[in-house]
């Protein structure tokens, strides 16, 4: 059985605080509900491979919330996370800003019914679950392509597969935002063509305590094609 998991340590806390992220009553509990949630069902089928209380704590929570001034920089109405998994960052994210409306997507029909029952549990009235793959969704041209503020996505894969499966989705001008790790420098010299070829580009790598958020910006109308059939971003990453 998993423990118990405690309150949001002070630590995580005084991180947030100092990124300027400051939670509202109740968001702290909820978070710790989530983190609960997630490492309950982590018994039934893999959600994380983090067991820990205190490391869920940073390395899920703290780690999601770093796209938090982002977010809010950018005005961002409406948000999708691509490839939530468990619902990472996207239902940390919606925890602490409730005034955004999220969509959840993710392949995996277990995956999603955990956040779809988690988010309805934690009374997340701005939160929707898509259960397809990005390819599929991301062609959607009356529900999803080109309708979202910004796009988020963390531990999808390497970000030039990940450029065509996220960048549909956002509107022109437009925000993208991947949570990466030490080597996001490498992968963002490696998805230069894709990305040129998406009509995007990197404006900003964003160092944080527990990661690296690369900041793309859209800047025209994705080209028809993009997202290929699904499986073939991964098969054939564009060059």
């Amino acid at each position: 059985m998993p423990v118990a998991v405690p309150a949001m340590p002070s630590d995580v806390a005084q991180a947030l605080s100092a990124a300027g992220i400051e939670l509202e009553a109740g968001d702290a509990e909820k978070l710790q509900r989530y983190l609960q949630a997630l490492l309950d069902a982590n018994e039934r089928f893999n959600l994380t491979a983090i067991t820990d209380p205190a490391e869920a704590w940073v390395r899920h929570v703290q780690d999601s919330l770093t796209l938090v001034p982002f977010l809010a920089s950018a005005g961002a109405q409406r948000v999708i996370d691509v490839g939530s998994g468990g619902g990472l960052p996207g239902l940390p994210l919606a925890i602490v800003m409730p005034d955004v409306q999220f969509t959840l997507l993710e392949a995996t029909g277990k995956k999603a019914g955990f956040i779809f029952d988690t988010a309805e549990a934690l009374g997340l009235a701005n939160v929707k679950v898509l259960n397809e793959r990005a390819e599929v969704a991301g062609q959607d041209h009356k529900t999803h392509r080109a309708m979202y503020d910004a796009v988020t996505s963390r531990a999808v894969g390497r970000l030039q597969v990940l450029a065509e499966l996220t960048v549909p989705f956002a509107k022109e001008g437009g925000t993208v935002l991947c949570i990466k790790g030490d080597k996001a420098a490498d992968e963002v010299a490696e998805a230069k063509q894709a990305l040129y070829k998406l009509h995007a580009q990197v404006v900003d790598l964003h160092k944080t305590a527990t990661g690296t958020v690369v900041v793309i910006e859209k800047s025209r109308a994705t080209p028809r094609q993009y997202p290929r059939q699904p499986g073939e971003p991964k098969r054939k990453p564009l060059a």
